[in-house]
């Protein structure tokens, strides 16, 4: 299958909305080998493109701390894909995606407070990575700046940033005479000042008036906040049909459209609104670490009957393996609500609320997933599973695709690439 560039794909979703047949892309997390096998089997089985979008933290240059997803650099998590395409034939679009390139987006530069200046050359150097390794589209999001937490940073900086480096990625792309690649510009953030249609507008204008200046390419995509927020293992906002639409209508006329993150764990009734709010894709990713982090704890809950029932003698570790090394892990943090982010690892291990530590194993589980420890008790598992007819790896691969799958039936993706093909 000749495979169209992403920003092909967008401009056949726009003319899709105009004939009354919107749908929305499903830009996935990559994290995990399980979740992008279920993801490309899905997009086999139902027709539409899939996006993996991959943050810095999850996939990055060994040189820059490496990813904590399967210990994959840009090249090695393309290698991956390919791997697992050609095993299961997959035979439809897939597109390699950064999510929040640029300045600041690892943890470490970010604690670091590192300076403008270096920030900047490391996000360039991840992007050089990213291009170097295939990848189709790239986020560039220079708002994470560790002196400006929580406040509005000027648009002007904004945009100064934005138009560098995507003018750095496109003189690497045409110095190795690369195909075309996509952008994804702004954030989901609320101090990335993208909040209001108004500021929104105004920065589709300035931006569109200093790429055409320097001979750039417009963006795929526009971050917008159309109210998603995700906390501990739940959509704690709510999304904003009104704001949705009109950010998506004035995305469009700039032959743009418009990207939502933070779409976890939505509902039904807001996954539907997506259609006739015309939003072309949104973002989901911890949700499918916690679908995957579930899974093994089911099959544990297995595993300790067969022992009961005297059908294995030893059982795994896997749960207090998962649990100890989530807590241990930290990255929980960012996903607390109220007095909860300021507990420390140890206030965590010496509590004696099992509520909590369930709720972090829920959350973080899945940043623990390439830990040897965690990968030797998975092994024991699934190993005493196949003992008794059961396929401990496909259970973990089919309980991913089902919350996928919720999304791709309300999102109308069923034969998009199809449609999207024909319109073209």
């Amino acid at each position: 299958m000749e495979k169209l560039p992403i920003k092909k794909v967008v401009q056949g979703l726009l003319k899709l909305q105009e004939k009354g047949d919107s749908a929305t892309l499903l830009g996935i997390g990559p994290m995990s080998l399980n979740c992008v096998q279920a993801s490309l089997e899905l997009s086999k089985e139902y027709d539409f493109p899939v996006m993996f979008i991959a943050s810095r933290n999850q996939v990055d240059l060994d040189e820059l701390g490496g990813g904590y997803v399967n210990g994959w650099d840009q090249n090695r998590f393309a290698t991956a894909v390919k791997e697992v395409s050609d095993k299961i034939e997959y035979d439809n679009l897939c597109y390699l995606c950064r999510d929040h390139g640029g300045p600041w987006q690892r943890d470490k530069e970010r604690n670091d407070n590192l300076p403008e200046n270096e920030a900047m050359e490391l996000g360039k150097k991840s992007f050089l990575g990213d291009i170097e390794a295939g990848f189709d589209l790239l986020m560039v999001d220079p708002t994470k700046d560790p002196v400006e937490v929580g406040k509005v940073i000027p648009l002007d900086t904004v945009l100064r940033r934005t138009v560098e480096l995507i003018e750095y990625c496109e003189k690497e792309r045409k110095a190795r005479n690369l195909p075309e690649i996509g952008y994804e510009v702004g954030t989901e953030e609320t101090n990335g000042g993208l909040t209001s249609t108004e500021t929104y507008e105004t920065f589709i204008k300035r931006l569109s008036k200093e790429l055409e200046s320097k001979n750039l390419p417009m963006p795929t995509f526009i971050v917008g906040q159309t109210g998603t927020l995700v906390r501990k293992t739940e959509q704690a906002g709510r999304f904003n049909f009104e704001n949705a639409y009109e950010l998506s209508e004035m995305a469009k006329k700039y032959g743009v459209g418009l990207k939502e993150h933070n779409g976890d764990y939505l509902d039904d009734v807001s996954l539907l609104e997506h259609i006739p709010s015309n939003i072309t894709a949104t973002n989901v990713a911890p949700q499918y670490g916690t679908e995957e982090t579930r899974a093994y704890i089911k099959l544990s809950e297995v595993e300790e009957k067969l022992y009961e029932y005297g059908l294995i003698k030893e059982k795994s570790k896997i749960k207090e393996t998962l649990l100890k090394n989530a807590i241990k892990s930290g990255r929980w943090k960012k996903w607390m609500m109220g007095n909860q982010r300021d507990l420390s690892v140890e206030d965590i291990l010496n509590s004696k609320d099992d509520k909590l530590k369930e709720d972090i194993l829920d959350i973080a589980g899945h940043y623990t997933f390439n830990y040897e420890e965690v990968k030797t008790e998975i092994d024991k598992l699934y190993k005493n599973l196949k003992t008794n007819n059961i396929d401990g790896n496909r259970f973990v691969i089919d309980h991913i695709k089902r919350p996928i799958r919720d999304y791709v039936e309300c999102y109308k993706l069923k034969g998009v690439t199809t449609r999207i093909k024909e319109i073209l």
